[in-house]
């Protein structure tokens, strides 16, 4: 008889269960392909709905797994969006996925750098540093008029059409819906063999508890900013695919309100699991969409008023309060042993 290894430790075994793949998990995307037949009138709110899920997966990256604390990640956000949209509205370059992978770069590189040094401090000192960084980009954003349009942004940006055949038309987003739902889905695989691997499994042991991963000799500093980096690299490609849906670029990509928006839907939908950015975004950008219509002038007072009480009530968000129910009733559906 073999001696067990550590493989056969049932911690390990629960990790190898999650890493596979789980029955309900193809269901997203089926729904999101549905979604560009059923609803052609639509696309242009499902190409937004999916690039905010593109920008929740990179925050909930850092913050949900690495637990960096951070209300400034619009920059990187807006930081691929201007890489893209200078490019093509000067006529450097404006292939769409090679642009993309400049706007990406660009944003990594902005990651990196400022994670460098913000990501000595922790707590309030980060959250605001983070906040500050933002504010600084959307500032020299504002003043570098001749490169990024200022105030006024860059409009009319042209992308030619995806590998030479699929036109960019803003009133008929078809090539744009698709074009966002495959580049989310090859960023979702890649963030989910991350998350799983052991460099996703120190995060979470950075995360929950720091000195112990620095009595273990983790490089804590080091992986929290190489999350961090690939995090804002993310971002920057959410940012370059908005700008080329939407053939313009303004100061909103580099915003409070951005930046906010995307730590609501994390919350909302639950922070620190893989689907929580999916969630919490069809469930934000759809009752905005709805109470935007029924109450013009009040409409964020309902919004308010569910993430307060998502807040109380559902600290692990609408699917932790999903995983929740399911632990209560699953002891009730259990078929009772013959006595």
């Amino acid at each position: 008889m073999s001696a067990p290894t550590v493989f056969d430790h049932p911690a390990a075994r629960a990790l190898s269960r999650r890493h596979r793949l789980r029955w309900w998990e193809p269901l997203p995307w089926i729904l999101a392909l549905a979604f560009y037949f059923m609803f052609p009138r639509y696309l242009g709110f499902g190409t937004e709905l999916l690039i905010m899920v593109l920008f929740a997966i990179s925050l909930d990256l850092a913050l949900g797994y690495a637990g960096i604390v951070t209300l400034g990640h619009a920059a990187f956000f807006g930081a691929g969006a201007y890489t893209v949209g200078m490019l093509a509205h000067h006529g450097i370059w404006n292939e769409p996925i090679s642009s993309l992978f400049i706007g990406a770069a660009v944003a990594a590189a902005i990651g990196l750098a400022s994670g460098l040094v913000l990501l000595r401090t922790t707590g309030l000192t980060l959250l605001m540093l983070t906040l500050c960084t933002m504010a600084l980009l959307e500032e020299a954003a504002n003043l570098g008029h001749d490169w990024t349009g200022g105030f006024d942004g860059l409009t009319g940006i042209s992308i030619p059409p995806l590998f030479g055949l699929f036109e960019f038309n803003p009133l008929f987003p078809k090539t744009q819906y698709l074009y966002v739902l495959g580049a989310l889905l090859i960023c979702f695989v890649f963030v989910r063999t991350l998350v799983y691997s052991p460099f996703g499994h120190s995060l979470t042991g950075i995360r929950e508890n720091t000195l112990r991963m620095h009595a273990v000799g983790a490089p804590v500093r080091t992986r929290l900013v190489v999350c961090y980096t690939i995090s804002a690299a993310l971002a920057g490609i959410a940012g370059g695919i908005w700008a080329q849906a939407n053939a313009y670029v303004n100061l909103s990509t580099l915003g409070l309100d951005r930046a906010a928006t995307v730590l609501i839907i994390l919350v909302l939908g639950g922070y620190g699991r893989l689907y929580g950015a999916f969630v919490g975004a069809v469930a934000y950008m759809a009752l905005s969409h709805f109470l935007a219509k029924v109450y013009p002038t009040a409409w964020q007072l309902g919004l308010g008023f569910l993430l307060v009480t998502i807040a109380l009530f559902a600290r692990g968000g609408i699917i932790g309060l999903g995983e929740t129910l399911m632990a209560r009733l699953r002891p009730k559906l259990k078929p009772k042993p013959p006595s």
